[in-house]
C-alpha cells in the first residue's frame, strides 16, 4: 500500500474520532447560609456531582494567579474551597462580567435602582399610582412569595424548570414592567443623583439602565461559561450562581451549546 493511500486512510480514521462530552450542570444557590441550604449542603452536592470545573460568580481578582480564592465568605466560595482542597485536581474559575459593582456604581444604576423601587413603593402605598400602575407594582410583588417558598426548601425545589419559570416572571416584573411606571411619571424625571464623573443621573435613566444591565451581564456570564466549556472537551463543569439568574443562563447555554458536543444536566439526574 503506497504512502499516499495510508496518509488518506490516517486523516478519514483521525476524522472520524467523537468529541468527548461536555456537561455543564448550573445549580442555583443561596448566597447566606440557611438551615436548609449551606456551604456542608452544597460540598455534599459537589461531592455526588464530581465536577472537574466550579465556575464561580466572582471576578477574576478574587482568585490568585493559580486559581485559588483569595478568601471564602459565602456558601459557594466556602463549599468550592473545601471541595478543591478535598480534591486538588479540581480548576476553580470565574465567569462574572468584570467588576460588575463598579461598573454599575460609575453608570449611576447604583444606588438609583433601590432609590427608584422605594419611591415606587411609596407611591404605592399613599395610593398615588394609575390603577394600571398599581396592578404592575402589586403583581411584581406578590411575585416574590412563592420564591420565598421555595427557596426555604431543599435545593431541588428552586433548581427545576418549575421555579425558574418563576424566577422569570420575578425578574420580568422587575425589568421591563416597573419600567413602564418610572418612564412616563415626573418624579423619577425630577429626582436626580450625582455620578462618580460628577454628573447628574435621573431614578428614571439610571433604573433603565440597571433594567438593561441584567439582560447584558447574563448574557456576559452565559458567553462566558461557553468560553471555559469549550477549551475543556469531556470535562464535567459545576456552575454556581444565585438561584434567581439560573433561568437566564441556562436559557443562554441552550442556544449557545445547540450543534456542539455539551450537553446541560440537572445535578440530582446525574
Amino acid at each position: 500500500m503506497n504512502r499516499t493511500i495510508i496518509t488518506f486512510l490516517t486523516l478519514a480514521i483521525l476524522s472520524c474520532k467523537t468529541k468527548e462530552t461536555t456537561e455543564i450542570i448550573v445549580i442555583g444557590t443561596l448566597h447566606q447560609p440557611e438551615a436548609n441550604f449551606n456551604s456542608e449542603i452544597l460540598f455534599k452536592i459537589l461531592e455526588e456531582v464530581k465536577p472537574d470545573f466550579i465556575l464561580l460568580e466572582l471576578d477574576s481578582n478574587k482568585f490568585t494567579a493559580d486559581f485559588r480564592l483569595k478568601e471564602a465568605k459565602e456558601n459557594e466560595l466556602l463549599a468550592s474551597k473545601k471541595y478543591q482542597e478535598y480534591y486538588p485536581d479540581t480548576q476553580l474559575r470565574p465567569y462574572e462580567f468584570e467588576d460588575r459593582n463598579q461598573y454599575r456604581i460609575d453608570k449611576g444604576m447604583r444606588p438609583t435602582d433601590g432609590l427608584t423601587l422605594r419611591l415606587v413603593d411609596s407611591l404605592y402605598h399613599v395610593g398615588l399610582l394609575t390603577t394600571a400602575e398599581t396592578e404592575i407594582f402589586k403583581t411584581y410583588k406578590e411575585t416574590l412569595e412563592p420564591l420565598k417558598i421555595l427557596a426555604a426548601k431543599s435545593p431541588e425545589n428552586f433548581n427545576n424548570p418549575t421555579t425558574d419559570s418563576l424566577c422569570e416572571r420575578r425578574q420580568y416584573y422587575q425589568y421591563e414592567m416597573i419600567p413602564k411606571i418610572t418612564n412616563v411619571r415626573d418624579e423619577f424625571d425630577s429626582r436626580f443623583l450625582i455620578k462618580p464623573n460628577g454628573e447628574r443621573i435621573s431614578y428614571r435613566d439610571g433604573y433603565q439602565l440597571w433594567a438593561d444591565f441584567w439582560d447584558l451581564r447574563n448574557q456576559t456570564m452565559a458567553k462566558n461559561i461557553m468560553v471555559i466549556s469549550e477549551q475543556s472537551e469531556g470535562k464535567k463543569i459545576v456552575v454556581l450562581c444565585g438561584f434567581m439568574h439560573r433561568y437566564y443562563i441556562l436559557s443562554e447555554l441552550k442556544q449557545l451549546t445547540q450543534g456542539t458536543d455539551i450537553t446541560l444536566n440537572e445535578y440530582y439526574e446525574l
